[in-house]
């Protein structure tokens, strides 16, 4: 081996270093392996790198807002929720990074070390045999290679690093974790749920989980994380660490073994496939700066870059062997993407308990677990959803009239009565039509094709907002809210935050790319973890079952190691 080639080999290689990568990185390194995380935008560093942490709202040059030539230069990204002036140097922006929509799809991304682990919504909720068994029981996609049994210990040891809030609730269908104590329902809230109770069977409102530090525990200060303080400034980045991102938890964990290797600025062009070996045999990288090309080699290689971006790796990662792209024997690499359907909200008001409101502040809402075709199949649609829910009371203020008395009046407020609102979390059913893909002509700035996007709603969607307006309407009814109103807000795919798809799990390489343990079928050293790995999407926020995936992936991979077998 050339000196070249060896400064260049590792013991592994990830590409990618937000949620699901900083985990592959943090358990590698753990375990005594060299490793190269490669990231293609820039490093930020936990503290160091938060440049509006602690900001006042007055400090804000626009006071929040994002200036109206940003936005409508940048129209995909300005649609999201987080994309604000305090947080929007954390994302992407649709002039720098353009991609193809064949139909409307708002692709939000972040790239730097963290990746969109800065930004997420911090939601925890696991997965259930309900839904590990929905595509084997309902007729669609693919059988799951995996149940709950095989995940559940993962979901445990993840959840005692990360350090997630929540209550026992005792739901068949949304199972318990490993909980930090919880911040307490509104009032409101708690109203609603013994309504939900007592004029429902199996539907519940709990209070929703989330990767919140509610007390600290000796893992946690080990990490250097501190309590979190109810800021909700959570996009900015946390000075505590009172919230799990890869930023401050799994990456700075990695770097304390000497076994990491970051290397930012690295956009990968492909993975290399030995043709001799018949395995890959490393990563083509190109400088995000300098548009320098370099390999790096590693016997396992780890593909985390975000859902689409993985499939578009995979896709470039051509060779005589697999022409049409890394492992995609059968023809399905892009193919039966799908997301959260997010579309439909509803809100209301409640003119009780006008003697109580909030104080502080809380990270989280509370959270109706599916109930819709959880044990039977009882609609026209299939599968179901999740929903938030909200309550909280606004300050009202006289705004009429001008000078003094109008200084008196804003200076004057009171509460008025409670809101309530709910949002729906749909699953969509993975279909063949719904792909992403190479673009023939149109090249980004390193050469690489733009990704072609081809998602969108169907039948089943559509029933199923149909149906959420149906049952909240008559679940707030009961409740006695009043002034009770639906909104679909239309908007595109992709706005959910949640892409899964397109090298999905399953038993069978004829019909699946990666096999139980997210291993390529066709390439045995190539694992795959993010949500790219997904057989289907379920209700949940997907960002729990990544992890845990991802930590039961490098425990097997790293025992195949030893064995030789990779």
């Amino acid at each position: 081996m050339s000196n070249s080639k060896q400064a260049n080999t590792f013991d592994a290689i990830v590409i990618g270093a937000g949620m699901s990568g900083g985990w592959a990185a943090k358990e590698l390194c753990d375990k005594g392996y060299k490793t190269l995380l490669l990231e293609r935008g820039r490093n930020v560093q936990h503290l160091k790198d938060y440049p509006t942490t602690n900001m006042y709202p007055w400090e804000f040059r626009h006071h929040g807002e994002v200036p109206a030539e940003i936005q409508a230069a940048n129209p995909s990204i300005s649609r999201c929720y987080a994309y604000r002036e305090d947080a929007m140097h954390f994302f992407v922006k649709d002039t720098e990074h353009p991609y193809v929509q064949d139909k409307p799809f708002d692709w939000i991304r972040g790239y730097q070390v963290g990746g969109k682990s800065i930004m997420w919504a911090r939601q925890t909720q696991r997965w259930s045999d309900y839904d590990f068994e929905g595509p084997q029981r309902d007729g669609f996609a693919v059988d799951w290679p995996i149940r709950y049994k095989d995940l559940a210990p993962w979901y445990s040891y993840v959840e005692k690093f990360v350090g997630i809030s929540g209550n026992k609730d005792g739901i068949p269908n949304l199972p318990d974790g490993e909980f930090l104590p919880p911040w307490e329902l509104t009032c409101v809230e708690d109203y609603f749920k013994g309504v939900v109770a007592k004029n429902y069977e199996n539907r519940h409102v709990i209070y929703a989980r989330c990767a919140h530090l509610t007390k600290p525990q000796d893992i946690h200060k080990e990490q250097g994380r501190n309590q979190c303080q109810g800021r909700s400034l959570c996009q900015r980045g946390c000075p505590f660490g009172g919230y799990f991102n890869s930023n401050s938890t799994t990456i700075p964990w990695a770097q304390k073994t000497g076994n990491l290797t970051l290397q930012p600025f690295s956009v990968v062009h492909s993975i290399i496939y030995d043709e001799h070996k018949g395995k890959a045999g490393g990563v083509r990288v190109i400088d995000a700066n300098t548009k320098a090309v370099t390999e790096y080699y590693a016997p396992v290689i780890f593909l985390n870059a975000g859902a689409l971006n993985t499939n578009l790796i995979l896709m470039h990662s051509t060779s005589s062997r697999f022409p049409n792209g890394l492992g995609n024997e059968n023809g399905l690499l892009g193919k039966y993407v799908a997301f959260h359907n997010y579309r439909a909200r509803i809100s209301g008001t409640h003119d009780g308990f006008k003697e109580f409101t909030t104080d502080g502040r809380r990270p989280t809402s509370a959270y109706v677990p599916r109930f819709r075709n959880v044990f039977k199949q009882e609609t026209d649609f299939l599968r179901g959803y999740a929903a938030s829910f909200y309550s909280g009371r606004f300050p009202q203020r006289d705004t009429s009239g001008f000078g003094e008395a109008l200084k008196q009046q804003l200076g004057n407020a009171t509460l008025g009565p409670w809101y309530v609102s709910s949002q729906m979390m749909g699953e969509t059913i993975p279909k063949e039509s719904n792909t992403v893909s190479l673009h023939a002509q149109q090249k980004d700035e390193w050469g690489i094709p733009l990704l072609r996007i081809n998602i969108d709603y169907d039948d089943n969607d559509e029933k199923m907002i149909k149906d959420f307006f149906e049952q909240f309407k008559d679940m707030f009814g009961k409740a006695g809210f009043t002034n009770i109103e639906t909104y679909d807000s239309k908007q595109a795919p992709g706005l959910d935050i949640h892409e899964m798809g397109g090298v999905r799990m399953g038993h069978d390489p004829k019909t699946s790319l990666l096999n139980k343990w997210n291993q390529l079928h066709a390439c045995k050293n190539v694992f795959v973890t993010d949500g790219a790995c997904m057989t289907s999407t379920s209700t949940q926020n997907p960002s729990l079952t990544y992890m845990a995936l991802t930590a039961r992936a490098v425990d097997y991979a790293v025992s195949e190691m030893k064995k030789g077998n990779l």
